[in-house]
């Protein structure tokens, strides 16, 4: 029985791993941290979580506790993935990864130096939908990638307080859409993209509500990735491949199990498929307890969640901007 603490009352807990872990009986959620004495208590109350933390190291050192799951904004990434590891626990730990590449690669060496796993909550990468994708386009049926373009356009309109919109806190168009779209890129190319050019719309002081980056490849590929929080923006979420012998596309690649469709093109005919799966959220729970079981090795995290930010950070400088 894996036992997990979780990092912070945030809304994403309940769908991403406490749902999930309801359903496994290989793991438990036994205990949740948060500053706010009040909404820890609450949340506990909420989602059947025996015992509750208000403090952050706290939980990090609780005995009973083998897995953390770092929920809380990107600033608080490292410091406490970093504690946790070196407390002897494994980490989950929410995209991105962390503030910058400088950051990915302590908290790496923490988990080589603790020899305990350390994965980045891309939970997309773990459901079938993108396994199958990422299966066409390796077997090489459609021949060496040309193009690819990866979009994640929906709406955060701003508030008193939303991270996405606090540049401190690690927020960000680029950080918190963006990240999924070049992740997406960077594993179906296998590879490390230089950044041809790159722009930023800001409609606050160094935090973008929109990005593009032009990238390119040594293998000759090249890719568009695009992410827009801004208030008035179409919701698109979409990846597409076009190969030397056909394309593919893949149609709500970050929540396929809320609908998706992949549509591959070839020799002038057409054709769509869907994947059976769950909820991509169980998914990566099942990976993360096939890596704590010596199941499987992990497929985020490591020097793909570097290679990640290293990308991120080179976007915003080509865009004009700091990294974070």
């Amino acid at each position: 029985m894996i036992r997990i603490g979780i990092l912070g009352a945030a809304k994403i807990g309940p769908k991403a791993i406490i749902e999930p872990a309801a359903k496994r009986d290989d793991c438990e959620i036994v205990a949740v941290a948060a500053r706010d004495a009040d909404k820890a208590r609450t949340y506990a109350e909420a989602n059947g979580i025996a015992h509750v933390e208000t403090d952050y190291d706290a939980l990090v050192h609780r005995k009973d506790v083998d897995l953390i799951y770092n929920a809380l904004p990107p600033h608080r990434h490292a410091d406490l993935t970093i504690a946790a590891l070196e407390a002897g626990k494994a980490v989950l730990c929410e995209k991105p990864f962390a503030m910058n590449a400088a950051e990915a690669t302590r908290m790496v060496d923490a988990a080589n130096r603790a020899g305990k796993p350390l994965i980045e909550a891309f939970h997309y990468r773990f459901h079938p939908a993108f396994l199958r994708v990422l299966e066409i386009v390796r077997s090489g049926d459609l021949g060496a990638i040309k193009t690819m373009e990866a979009v994640f356009n929906v709406s955060i309109p701003y508030r008193e307080g939303e991270l996405r919109h606090t540049l401190e806190l690690g927020g960000g168009a680029l950080m918190d859409l963006g990240c999924y779209s070049v992740h997406m890129i960077r594993t179906l190319a296998d590879a490390e993209p230089d950044v041809l050019s790159a722009s930023a719309q800001c409609d606050r002081p160094g935090v973008d509500i929109g990005t593009k980056a032009h990238l390119g490849f040594s293998s000759g590929a090249s890719a568009i990735v695009e992410c827009s929080m801004a208030e008035d923006v179409d919701r698109d979420i979409r990846l597409e491949i076009v190969c030397q012998d056909g394309c593919v596309s893949l149609l709500n690649p970050v929540h396929p199990h809320r609908g998706h469709q992949i549509t591959i093109r070839q020799g002038g005919h057409e054709r769509t498929e869907t994947t059976d799966g769950m909820i991509t959220y169980e998914h990566q729970l099942a990976h993360v307890m096939d890596v704590m079981a010596g199941r499987a090795v992990p497929l985020t995290g490591g020097a793909d969640a570097v290679g990640n930010m290293a990308a991120i950070d080179a976007i915003y400088t080509a865009a004009g901007l700091s990294p974070r």
